[in-house]
């Protein structure tokens, strides 16, 4: 099957709308974590754990995966975030070898309070966007971040 070719510029000017993105969304998690005194990895852990927390706590292997970064480097930051008493940290009922993290009620009350800032930022960003054209963006984005992890694998074992 022969592969598709795109426009050059138009290829370009998607990957320059994502490095845009990304970088204002830098600013932002910045500023969220400055108003709870925490570095932006902070707030990106606690917004994770958040995300993925069903319950029964998260391992640190999950959460790094999430973040793509090193799990060493989540257990860092969940020692501090736990001194803070924004994370409970837990030995796993399934398997010891392993803690299990939940947002303390100090942490979902500090982050409930941002919640009408971060609903009206939501509001600016997805303007232009109803739910039906947001649900369709992100099924694209998935595909893209699914190929582009396959791309990226294949770029590193020389097959590109």
């Amino acid at each position: 099957m022969a592969e598709k070719e795109y426009p050059e510029r138009a290829v370009r000017d998607f990957i320059w709308n994502i490095i845009e993105i990304n970088s204002q969304l830098e600013e932002i998690h910045k500023s969220w974590a400055h108003m709870l005194g925490l570095s932006e990895s902070q707030w990106l852990i606690l917004m994770a754990i958040d995300e993925l927390d069903e319950g029964r706590g998260v391992s640190g292997t999950a959460v790094a995966n999430k973040l793509r970064v090193h799990p060493a480097f989540v257990t860092n930051q969940t020692k501090k975030l736990e001194k803070m008493e924004f994370l409970a940290r837990v030995t796993s009922p399934d398997d010891a070898r392993f803690l299990e993290m939940s947002l303390t009620p100090n942490a979902r009350a500090e982050i409930a309070n941002l919640s009408i800032k971060r609903q009206a930022l939501n509001s600016t960003i997805f303007a232009e966007l109803d739910e039906e054209a947001l649900r369709y963006l992100n099924k694209r984005l998935t595909s893209i971040a699914k190929n582009s992890r396959l791309a990226s694998q294949k770029l590193t074992i020389g097959i590109l």
